[in-house]
Formats: structure tokens, C-alpha cells, sequence
């Protein structure tokens, strides 16, 4: 057996269509489950390693809150304008989303999209339990295509390094 000490992402054969299932699954379990303690921290001991600002979740329901999953803080770069438009993939049970809603107020536009239906159902809920049901819409969606879009480029990118990769996606019917 040979082991890769690389840092650089090495593909692996892996079924799709199995992983996707397993990704809805455990994000299933996390939206009807949140308390339950995963292989990830989750909820608001989640929201305060990532550096989310109490202010932010004023307003926003312990629904989406709970089932926070995310791996990042889309607002660290800075806080949003009112009316922007805003797209918020993998928007899990809704905490950017909502956040994302109360920042853009009622001239913006946010839409919050998942592939999970147990977390889009629980990004709904929170919406409506936020108030902000008017100002965030969630919906499923599917990827359709996706590639290495950043192989051989003329110039070197550190995209390549971190997996980043191309992709389509288009919402699907409930």
C-alpha cells in the first residue's frame, strides 16, 4: 500500500449518486436531530467558533440556529447592504439565509438553495418562525455538471490545490 503524504486533493473513486445519498442522510439527521452530536459541531457552539456576531442571530429563529452546520462565515468579510441580492448555496436549515435577509431588508432578495429536503423543510420553518418568511426563499436544486476548470491555466491558481472546481446547478421541482 502506498500512502500519499501530499497536501494537494487526490481524486478518489467514489459513486456519486451513493455519496449523495449519504450527504442527505446525515444533513436529514441533523435537521430532524440537531442535538444529537455529530462528527462536526454544529448549532450555536458552531456559530461562535466561526466568529458569528450575536447581533446577527437576533431575530433569527433557534431552528435554523440548531441545525447549523455550516464550515465557514460568509459574513466575516463584512456585512451586507440593504437591497442586495443574495444566492446562498447549501443553505442547510437557513441561518445565512435569514441573517443574509435581515441585513438586505425588505429591497433585497435572498434565496437560499439545498439539496436536503429534512433542511430546506427546517430553513422554511425558520423563515416563517423569523418572520422573514417574505424576504428568504428557499428551494431544491441538483448539480448538472461539473469540472476542473482550473487544470493547465496559463497562470498558476491555488483553486486547484483546494479541490475548487467548476460547477452547474439548476433548482429541481418540490
Amino acid at each position: 500500500m502506498t500512502v500519499n503524504h501530499s497536501r494537494v486533493a487526490q481524486p478518489v473513486d467514489v459513486d456519486t449518486e451513493t455519496l449523495r445519498i449519504a450527504i442527505k442522510d446525515e444533513y436529514k439527521e441533523v435537521a430532524e436531530h440537531p442535538g444529537k452530536g455529530f462528527h462536526f459541531h454544529t448549532g450555536r457552539r458552531l456559530a461562535e467558533i466561526t466568529g458569528y456576531k450575536a447581533e446577527w442571530l437576533d431575530g433569527v429563529s433557534d431552528l435554523a440556529i440548531e441545525s447549523f452546520a455550516g464550515t465557514g462565515n460568509p459574513f466575516a468579510l463584512g456585512d451586507l447592504a440593504a437591497g442586495e441580492r443574495v444566492v446562498d448555496v447549501g443553505a442547510g436549515g437557513g441561518i445565512d439565509s435569514l441573517i443574509a435577509a435581515g441585513m438586505v431588508g425588505p429591497t433585497g432578495e435572498v434565496v437560499g438553495i439545498d439539496m436536503t429536503p429534512a433542511m430546506l423543510e427546517r430553513a422554511r420553518a425558520a423563515a416563517a418562525a423569523s418572520g422573514l418568511d417574505n424576504a428568504a426563499g428557499f428551494t431544491a436544486f441538483e448539480i448538472t455538471w461539473k469540472a476542473e476548470v482550473f487544470a493547465d491555466a496559463p497562470q498558476a491558481s491555488s483553486a486547484s490545490a483546494f479541490g475548487t472546481v467548476g460547477i452547474n446547478f439548476r433548482a429541481t421541482k418540490p
